[in-house]
């Protein structure tokens, strides 16, 4: 019996060349497309996206629960450390900002059945423009003084709802209809898997804009503005209009962080915007580590997990309710105090610190 086969054609040598040399440019190509910050931004988030919406399916409803209320918290830290972190303005009141950002959703839904997504959006411009209004006044203050005038503002804002209570709800707040998943996500996709998911793109859509705007020219004129307000007017940068910005956009940031933390818990009331909120967001802050991406994660993380930590712990000692009230306070206040004594640049940048020393001493021992 005799067999037959096709015949080995050997690659010639030019073939070989161009074969080599087309891999090699779509290898650059790639490069390049990586190379540009916002694109290779979007191609992680959409990365991101997708990992966690396949990881929200193997976790319980009462981890993708908080999962959704993680979000909420990051969003707006991220908009607080561009303001205090990138340009080095103090602000006590950010809670009330997630509040104008809350109601707003609430009120737009109650009377239009607009988009989830573009009431989203109306709620983050809402706020974006009340803190550019309150910018103007904090261009003009420093310090302890502008950190007192953001306070006023957490104070005073809540007694609104409950002095006009036709529109506001009064004690008892407004409540919000929570979205429903998609058909096409199947009947095992619950709902508190679809407010994950939906918080996760809105904090990587967040991200997106944030890196990227830092990146800029903007993002170099906040952080002159913050190094050195003296050389960074006699440079040409208009120190007011960089300074009004970064509290608008920030205010922004914080009105979408309220409006995703009301869809969350399904309610907006006077009582989830108290001045304690504004207190745990700028505490929350400065432990994760101020002007960092990464540190707004870790500060978010605490402020999610730090009450139900302190919740565990009062139940395991049998603690009256008068003291397990301010035990997260009290959590709250050490891990602050240590901090700022052993690790001044927060979590982040300790962890930053530390990762730097590592490969500095790997390279001196090579």
């Amino acid at each position: 019996m005799s067999s037959t086969s096709d015949p080995v054609v050997p690659l010639a040598p030019g073939d070989a060349v161009s074969a080599g040399s087309a891999g090699s440019a779509r290898r650059q190509g790639l490069r390049t497309l990586l190379a540009v910050p916002l694109l290779r931004n979007v191609i992680l988030g959409v990365v991101a996206i997708a990992v966690f919406f396949i990881g929200s399916g193997h976790i319980g409803m009462y981890r993708n629960y908080q999962l959704a209320e993680v979000g909420p918290y990051l969003v707006t830290l991220l908009g607080l450390s561009v303001l205090v972190g990138q340009n080095g303005q103090i602000s006590i009141g950010h809670g009330a900002l997630m509040a104008i950002g809350a109601w707003t959703l609430a009120l737009v839904q109650e009377h239009t059945k607009l988009p989830l997504a573009v009431v989203l959006l109306l709620a983050t411009l809402v706020s974006l423009v009340f803190g550019a209004l309150l910018g103007l006044v904090a261009a003009r203050l420093r310090g302890p003084y502008l950190a007192g005038a953001t306070l006023a503002l957490a104070l005073g804002l809540p007694d609104v709802a409950t002095r006009y209570r036709s529109i506001f709800g009064g004690y008892q707040g407004l409540q919000i209809s929570q979205p429903s998943p998609p058909a096409f996500l199947g009947a095992n996709f619950t709902p508190q898997q679809y407010l994950a998911v939906i918080d996760m793109i809105c904090v990587v859509v967040v991200v997106i804009l944030f890196s990227n705007l830092l990146r800029t020219r903007i993002g170099r004129n906040f952080r002159a503005v913050r190094d050195d307000e003296i050389a960074a007017q006699i440079s040409g940068i208009s120190v007011p209009r960089t300074q009004v910005f970064a509290f608008a956009i920030s205010a922004g940031a914080a009105g979408l962080g309220g409006a995703m933390l009301g869809l969350v818990a399904a309610n907006v009331s006077p009582g989830a915007f108290s001045p304690v909120l504004s207190i745990s967001l700028l505490a929350g802050l400065v432990i994760g580590g101020a002007g960092t991406m990464a540190g707004a994660l870790w500060g978010a993380l605490i402020m999610v997990y730090v009450p139900q930590w302190a919740t565990t712990l009062t139940e395991k000692l049998r603690l009256n309710q008068g003291i397990s009230a301010n035990v997260a306070l009290a959590i709250y206040g050490i891990l602050l105090v240590t901090i700022v004594i052993t690790a001044p640049l927060g979590i982040q940048g300790s962890l930053r610190l530390a990762f730097h020393k590592v490969v500095s001493r790997r390279k001196e021992s090579v």
